[in-house]
C-alpha cells in the first residue's frame, strides 16, 4: 500500500469506529522540505495521529488546530514560517514556509469522498481531489475525467492560479521489460532510482534468474500472458528488448491493447519496418502501431547497454511528463 492509501484508509477506519477525525494536507511548502505538498496527517479527537506534514517541526501546532476544527466543524488554512533552527532539526539547511489545510471528516471532507478516495487508491486508480481554497468546494477526478494533465505531472500542489489545491494520488510507476538481457540489467536499477517498480518478463530461466536480477519481480511466462496477469494501466511503461519476434511481438500486442503510457521496442529502423508489417498482418492499425517508440530511446548516440538504458529511461520520462 502507498502512504496515501494507508492514511486514507486509517482516517476511514477511525471514523467508522466512532472517532472524530480530521485530515491535514500540505498545500504548499519550501523546495527542500522533508514532506512534499500532498503529505497527509490524520488526527483523531482523542489526540491519536498518523502520518506527517513536516517531519516534526509543526505537527504539534497542527494537531491543536485540528482538535479545534473538530469542535467547531470548520476547515483551517494554516501558514507557518519555519525557523532556521527548526528546519535544521528535521534535516534542512534553512527554514521556509509551509501551508497546511485541515478538514474535519463529515463537516468539511464528506465521508463519501473519503470512501471514494480510499476505494480508488485500493484499486491502484490514480485520482486528483481538487479543492477550491476560497469556497471549499471539491471534486474527485481520474484519468479521462478532466485531470489527465495534473495526473501526468504526478505531484500535489497549488494550481497555476493558486485558486485550487490538487491532492494527487498516483500509484507507483511500473515498467514491464520483455527480455532479461544485458540492457535490462542496466535499466532495472536505473528505473528504480527514477521511481519505477520494474518487472522482467522472460520464459527462459537461464536469462531471468535471481542471480542476474536480484530483488526483481521475474515473470517466467510468455509475454502476452505475463503482461495480462501483470495488469498494464496508464502508469505503466512496456519495453521489449529481445530482438526475437517470438517474444517481442506478443508483448507488443498486449501493450498496444492496453493504456500503457509508453511502449518502446529495441531494434533498427529496418527491424522495426518488419515488425510493423507483422503487426499490420495481425490486425493492428497504423495509429495503434504508431504508439511504439522504435528504435527505442532518445537519439543520443547510445552504444553500450548502460547508455541505451539511459536513452530509454529518458524517453520514458519525456512521454510521462510531456505526453
Amino acid at each position: 500500500m502507498t502512504e496515501t492509501e494507508t492514511l486514507l484508509q486509517t482516517a476511514l477506519d477511525w471514523h467508522r469506529a466512532g472517532r472524530g477525525v480530521a485530515v491535514a494536507s500540505v498545500v504548499e511548502t519550501w523546495g527542500s522540505a522533508p514532506r512534499p505538498a500532498g503529505s497527509l496527517l490524520v488526527i483523531a479527537d482523542d489526540g491519536g495521529m498518523a502520518g506527517s506534514v513536516s517531519g516534526g517541526c509543526v505537527e504539534g501546532a497542527v494537531v491543536v488546530e485540528a482538535l479545534e476544527a473538530l469542535e467547531d466543524g470548520g476547515a483551517r488554512m494554516l501558514d507557518y514560517g519555519v525557523s532556521d533552527d527548526e528546519a535544521f532539526a528535521v534535516g534542512l539547511a534553512c527554514g521556509g514556509r509551509i501551508r497546511v489545510r485541515v478538514e474535519p471528516v463529515g463537516s468539511v471532507l464528506p465521508v463519501g469522498a473519503l470512501e471514494e478516495m480510499a476505494d480508488r487508491a485500493a484499486r491502484r486508480e490514480p485520482f486528483v481531489r481538487s479543492v477550491a481554497l476560497a469556497g471549499g468546494g471539491a471534486e474527485i477526478l481520474g484519468m479521462g475525467e478532466g485531470a489527465d494533465a495534473v495526473l501526468r505531472r504526478g505531484k500535489s500542489g497549488l494550481s497555476e492560479d493558486g485558486a485550487r489545491f490538487d491532492l494527487v494520488h498516483a500509484p507507483p510507476l511500473r515498467l514491464g521489460i520483455i527480455g532479461a538481457v544485458h540492457i535490462a540489467q542496466a535499466l532495472v536499477p536505473m528505473a528504480r532510482l527514477a521511481g519505477y517498480a520494474p518487472a522482467v518478463v522472460d520464459p527462459r530461466p537461464a536469462f531471468a534468474s535471481e542471480e542476474r536480477f536480484p530483488e526483481t519481480e521475474l515473470l517466467d511466462d510468455w509475454p502476452d500472458a505475463a503482461l495480462e496477469a501483470y495488469g498494464i494501466d496508464g502508469r505503466t511503461a512496456v519495453v521489449t528488448l529481445t530482438h526475437d519476434p517470438k517474444l517481442d511481438d506478443p508483448g507488443l500486442q498486449a501493450a498496444l491493447r492496453s493504456d500503457a503510457f509508453y511502449i518502446g521496442a529495441l531494434g533498427s529502423t529496418r527491424t522495426h519496418a518488419k515488425r510493423v508489417a507483422r503487426l499490420q498482418a495481425a490486425g493492428f492499425t497504423n495509429a495503434q502501431i504508431g504508439r511504439i517508440h522504435a528504435p527505442v530511446g532518445l537519439d543520443i548516440g547510445a552504444a553500450t547497454p548502460g547508455e541505451i538504458a539511459v536513452a530509454v529511461l529518458a524517453e520514458m520520462t519525456q512521454a510521462l511528463r510531456r505526453g
